[in-house]
């Protein structure tokens, strides 16, 4: 995209060089004759415009670009992010497994042991179910974090779709010119 913005540029400098180098040469024959004068006149004004044209849609192509890459960025930092989120929400959900089946394996042996359940048990058994508890808010966190970045990774999604749809259609516009 940018080598046909400067070859479009490039054409444009030489065709305004060529036109001044020929009204220069051609300036002794302009004051025989008028409309040579006018025609030049008309010819100047179309190139300034083609020139204006060539440089508001350069600015416009670097504007989009710039936008893209950003957008690309913030799409390559969710993605590691998401990466980093899901190995921690695989890790705190081997951990709750693993809170789980101690606060199992605790009620299990409580329901063989003898009556009345000594008080170290019970503790014990507490401190298993808050750490279970605790466990579960973890994974309920990585789990909402990863929800939230896969919403976050879409939207920019759209958002890059978005402009390259814009520049696409800067494309259409300068190919037909």
């Amino acid at each position: 995209m940018r080598y046909r913005l400067v070859s479009i540029s490039l054409v444009v400098v030489l065709v305004v060089m060529f036109t001044f180098a020929t009204s220069r040469g051609l300036a002794r024959q302009v004051r025989q004759d008028p409309d040579v004068l006018n025609a030049l006149l008309v010819e100047v004004r179309g190139l300034r415009g083609a020139i204006e044209h060539m440089s508001s849609a350069s600015a416009r192509v670097q504007l989009a670009m710039g936008r893209l890459q950003l957008n690309e960025q913030r799409i390559t930092t969710y993605m590691r992010r998401l990466d980093d989120v899901r190995d921690r929400r695989i890790a705190a959900e081997a951990e709750a497994l693993k809170r789980q089946q101690r606060v199992t394996t605790l009620t299990d042996e409580m329901r063989g042991a003898p009556q009345p359940i000594p008080r170290y048990v019970e503790v014990e058994i507490a401190t298993a179910k808050a750490e279970l508890a605790d466990a579960n808010a973890t994974l309920l966190r990585f789990k909402n974090e990863e929800a939230k970045l896969l919403q976050d990774i879409a939207t920019e999604q759209d958002r890059w779709a978005e402009i390259n749809r814009t520049l696409e259609d800067l494309d259409r516009v300068l190919t037909r010119r």
